[in-house]
């Protein structure tokens, strides 16, 4: 009855998972309940890595007992052997102690994301891995975590926002609204919820946040996020996450560029060869006198094609979008 009920509600509500996969968390749910295994897990990916987002931080400090509810409701829907929550050193050191009076004496245990995991720290097999002591890298699937996760038992991945929202779903306070993170070159930066039917322009301009000089927004986050021009805000801003505003006067196309890739080739693992000799190449090429752009749009390319995780695949969107919805305006 308790699985019917948590299932039902969710599933009505249309949940989707906050991580960015957008992935349905019901079905989700139901895939860890019907697997066959003597052990389960739950893990709350709360890494929140990507630049200009900080939604999930909102959270804890706002909803830290939402969170906590929701990761209960699962653990007893699941019959889960215990629960880790997994946060990014900032905010494990910020929130540590009033995250642990919530959790009382359910078997939940805050983990400390490894210092040296970086931004590929927060992809979910590689958040696994951690935990489980081993080298922080993406792992290969199939199989998927609903399987084979934690010491290869069923394991439910989602991030700190859905867990909040299982927990309104299950008080019968779901709005279906989810939060995002403004900012940028503008005046009221913060955090705000929308439904994410609502247009990128009437969010701006319901914040307060509509620019009137040239501007461009970057949509879900500040290094992987897509680039569109002023004129292109009507469409629904989805699950993006972030809005970020960029005067067109302030941000030298060259720059932007070299930023992004700058935060590539940092963040990159070096696992595979694609992202870690592509995103070097890339920032190479970008930091010298006469880039060669047909060159860059050859490495954007193989990123998005044979990059062994998301990482890598990501670097491609940010530059083509810019070069394809901005630089033609800027004179």
């Amino acid at each position: 009855m308790i699985r019917k009920n948590v299932l039902e509600k969710i599933e009505k509500a249309g949940l989707l998972g906050r991580g960015g996969a957008n992935f349905p968390v019901a079905t989700k749910w139901r895939m860890v309940k019907d697997a066959e295994a003597s052990r389960k897990f739950v893990v709350c990916n709360g890494s929140e890595g990507e630049p200009g987002i900080k939604k999930d931080e909102y959270i804890l400090i706002n909803y830290p007992h939402r969170l906590i509810e929701g990761m209960k409701i699962a653990i007893k829907f699941l019959g889960a052997e215990r629960a880790y929550l997994y946060l990014n050193p900032s905010y494990y050191d910020k929130y540590v102690n009033i995250l642990q009076k919530e959790i009382e004496d359910y078997p939940i245990i805050i983990f400390r994301k490894p210092h040296n995991a970086g931004y590929i720290g927060g992809e979910e097999s590689t958040a696994l891995n951690a935990i489980e002591g081993n080298k922080v890298e993406p792992k290969l699937r199939p199989p998927y975590p609903v399987e084979h996760g934690l010491w290869g038992y069923p394991t439910l991945v989602n991030n700190i926002e859905t867990f909040y929202h299982v927990s309104l779903i299950m008080a019968g306070e779901y709005q279906n609204k989810r939060f995002f993170t403004i900012n940028g070159d503008i005046i009221y930066t913060g955090v705000y919820e929308f439904s994410e039917t609502e247009t990128i322009e009437n969010i701006l301009k319901a914040t307060k946040n509509y620019p009137k000089y040239p501007f461009f927004v970057q949509v879900g986050g500040d290094a992987s996020g897509e680039v569109l021009n002023s004129e292109q805000l009507a469409r629904p801003v989805g699950g993006a996450g972030s809005i970020t505003v960029y005067s067109i006067q302030k941000h030298k196309p060259i720059n932007l560029m070299r930023h992004w890739a700058d935060f590539f080739a940092r963040e990159s693992c070096g696992q595979c060869t694609p992202c870690r000799e592509g995103t070097s190449r890339l920032k190479q090429e970008l930091d010298s006198k006469n880039p060669n752009w047909e060159l860059i749009s050859d490495i954007l390319d193989n990123l998005s094609e044979t990059s062994f995780c998301g990482l890598g695949g990501a670097v491609k969107l940010p530059f083509d979008s810019y070069m394809k919805n901005v630089l033609p305006l800027i004179k």
